[in-house]
């Protein structure tokens, strides 16, 4: 008996239109490597924490250490925050689950093409799927972390409202855009390795300029700050949605979640028409 084997080639050709069509032939392209992502992330993510004593726990550990840090510095004085509807501990849990999400996705989708660079110079595939496999790990970290904010809500007998189960659902925007700037970090990191120090340091910078470890302020410069921050919309719908059960800045978030997409779209067409010189270089 014969069996007759397909041999399946991948050869990268951009387009380099701007028209529909060019996005229509990068959806069909990135959906056809959807097992390739799944199985990327798969290796990625049992790799994080092979070989370690905690495993899958570190996952919430580094949060609970900042949390149980900056609580103290709270009670002791030395960074008083007043003014959280919800008891601090769970205020800051629930913001730095959401910040995690963008820190950590952006960091790992940053390091993506670097990490993957004997894979990159062995195999000829869709490099596209090594930053949403990398971004992927941080989504999977983010539903472990809100599994914690569930238990701390229970813990602290304090009741959100019904809304709160619509966080995961508004911080897909959020996600969007972490993959957007990935895919645009990646690219620099290729090129210059010290991007990825440099957004370490940026990012750690960033979260204090966003209202995780305190509530949304009130002055001027504050709210100006604020609208700027893309990343401050979503930290304070998701505190919104666990506390009041509505959004109090809906127009800020329509706005943040335009500017996902836009950051989205360009960052993966920029990455797709110039990941094929920057591979050479990794």
């Amino acid at each position: 008996m014969t069996v007759s084997t397909a041999e399946i080639t991948y050869s990268h050709r951009p387009r380099t239109g701007l028209g529909l069509s060019a996005w229509a032939e990068m959806g069909r392209e990135l959906w056809a490597s959807r097992e390739l992502t799944w199985r990327l992330f798969q290796r990625d993510f049992s790799a994080r924490y092979r070989q370690s004593v905690l495993g899958y726990l570190w996952a919430v550990v580094p949060v609970l250490v900042a949390v149980a840090t900056f609580t103290w510095l709270n009670r002791a004085k030395v960074l008083p925050i007043a003014g959280t509807v919800l008891p601090y501990p769970v205020f800051l849990l629930l913001g730095l689950t959401v910040w995690q999400l963008f820190a950590s996705g952006l960091t790992s989708a940053t390091q993506s093409l670097v990490n993957a660079g004997s894979l990159i110079a062995k195999i000829n595939f869709p490099r596209e799927t090594l930053v949403l496999a990398a971004t992927g790990q941080a989504l999977v970290e983010f539903l472990i972390r809100a599994a914690l904010v569930a238990l701390a809500f229970a813990l602290y007998r304090t009741w959100p409202p019904w809304t709160i189960v619509l966080v995961p659902f508004a911080v897909i925007p959020l996600c969007l855009f972490t993959i957007g700037l990935g895919y645009v970090c990646a690219l620099g990191n290729g090129i210059l390795r010290d991007t990825g120090q440099t957004i370490t340091l940026v990012l750690t910078f960033w979260m204090f300029l966003t209202p995780v470890v305190y509530p949304p302020p009130s002055g001027a410069g504050a709210t100006l700050v604020n609208v700027l921050n893309p990343i401050s919309p979503f930290v304070i719908a998701a505190q919104d949605l666990a506390t009041h059960g509505y959004l109090t800045q809906p127009g800020g978030y329509a706005s943040a979640c335009a500017a996902a997409l836009v950051v989205f779209l360009l960052g993966w067409r920029v990455f797709h028409l110039t990941e094929p010189r920057i591979a050479e270089r990794v």
